[in-house]
């Protein structure tokens, strides 16, 4: 289900891509779990809250795990020993970077996802053809935005029937922890395999042709919305200048 947007398609992605800056920008956790928070009742409200967990769960729960093994336990700036089984040492150092690592991602993907799940396809790639953008990107943009929707949908039949098969997916943390490897890779290979199916679709209707189109979808772009996205545009330049300038090093005594 898709939200009925009052947002211009720009506009919807303008807002989510200067949000994933600036909550990178920003480097604080607090910042990107209410980012994160707010993008999933935001996704509630619109219709797409499990669509946009599901996702992101598929996304997030593996790159959390490497996180935590990477930085949790192999941090070489870590100083406070928690725990050690030979070269492995879970400091607190490195238990805070993942953490603000992965809720500063998490925050991005869910973001970006709630766009995915939300934004109309159509109006998107027609509003990018109005300003003169290369009909491949819209080719592109269009095949992933079609892809994400049924990523819930097919990770929730693998899990099926791996269960038929006899794995065991819904037991305790550990089981699902093991079982984690093997529902990403039929996922991601499936992924691939309808993106190409997909492309060849469209290739074959004349999307990716060069040469002069024709729009037929008019897509209304408020002159209040125009001057909205030149606004978050300016200020995330302006967060991620200051960012860089804080972390410039100082200049030493000549």
């Amino acid at each position: 289900m898709r939200m009925p947007y009052t947002l211009h398609p720009l506009t919807s992605l303008t807002a989510a891509g200067c949000t994933a800056v600036l909550t990178t920008a920003a480097g604080a956790w607090p910042l990107s779990l209410a980012v994160a928070l707010a993008a999933v009742l935001l996704a509630v409200r619109a219709g797409a809250g499990q669509q946009v967990l599901v996702a992101a769960s598929a996304v997030l729960l593996p790159l959390g795990l490497s996180l935590l093994m990477l930085h949790g336990l192999f941090f070489p700036e870590g100083r406070t020993v928690l725990a050690a089984w030979g070269p492995a040492r879970v400091t607190a150092e490195g238990l805070a970077f993942a953490w603000e690592s992965a809720t500063r991602t998490g925050a991005c993907v869910l973001v970006l996802l709630l766009f995915a799940f939300t934004v109309s396809t159509p109006d998107l790639v027609a509003a990018l053809a109005g300003r003169g953008l290369p009909p491949q990107f819209g080719f592109v943009l269009a095949s992933a935005l079609t892809l994400l929707p049924a990523m819930a949908g097919r990770l929730e039949r693998i899990r099926a029937a791996q269960e038929a098969r006899g794995l065991v997916l819904r037991g305790g943390v550990l089981s699902r922890l093991a079982a984690v490897r093997l529902q990403m890779v039929p996922l991601v290979l499936g992924l691939i395999e309808d993106s190409g199916s997909r492309a060849e679709a469209l290739d074959a209707r004349g999307f990716g042709a060069p040469g002069p189109r024709t729009s037929y979808r008019q897509v209304a772009d408020p002159p209040a919305q125009r001057r909205l996205r030149t606004t978050l545009l300016l200020i995330t330049a302006a967060a991620v200048a200051l960012r860089l300038v804080a972390s410039w090093p100082a200049a030493g005594p000549a």
